[in-house]
């Protein structure tokens, strides 16, 4: 019984991934990806502010806290409605150069540049929550990740 449960449940999950992927294209798996980051950044974020509560066990400046981690995740989800509002342009743009028989090269453009920016942000986010929990963090990494953000900036401009 739990055996057929255990693949309905993968069934359905694969047809939604499945489902996703044809719909949203080369943006999926850029989502995806997306998704994995912010989680990452959540839990090395909380870790991080621990650590920072064992140097400094007297401050109640430093730990973490619910509401750190509610600003956190109402940060995150601000991400994923800015990634919406990209996508809904793409869609727009799409479909109206459809009715007017333009030729569109692509059909993500903002919403794959925005959410490949949040990326790079979380990826910051990531490595300075490293430096905070005591691993050593190569500066060239975080320039190299800031240059890339800085150019998509820059592309779109």
């Amino acid at each position: 019984m739990k055996k057929e449960i255990a693949i309905m449940i993968q069934t359905a999950l694969a047809g939604i991934g499945a489902f996703l992927s044809a719909k949203l294209g080369i943006l999926f798996p850029v989502l995806c990806i997306l998704a994995v980051m912010m989680f990452i950044d959540y839990i090395s974020g909380m870790l991080a502010s621990q650590v920072e509560s064992l140097d400094h066990p007297n401050d109640k400046n430093y730990g973490w806290n619910s509401k750190k981690g509610a600003k956190g995740i109402i940060k995150k989800f601000g991400y994923i409605s800015t990634i919406a509002v990209a996508m809904v342009i793409d869609y727009v743009i799409v479909s109206v150069s459809a009715k007017l028989n333009i030729k569109m090269p692509a059909t993500a453009l903002f919403g794959l540049l925005v959410t490949v920016w949040y990326i790079l942000n979380e990826s910051l986010s990531i490595i300075e929550n490293a430096g905070r929990m005591g691993a050593p963090v190569p500066e060239w990494l975080r320039k190299y990740i800031a240059v890339l953000k800085d150019k998509i900036d820059k592309q779109v401009e």
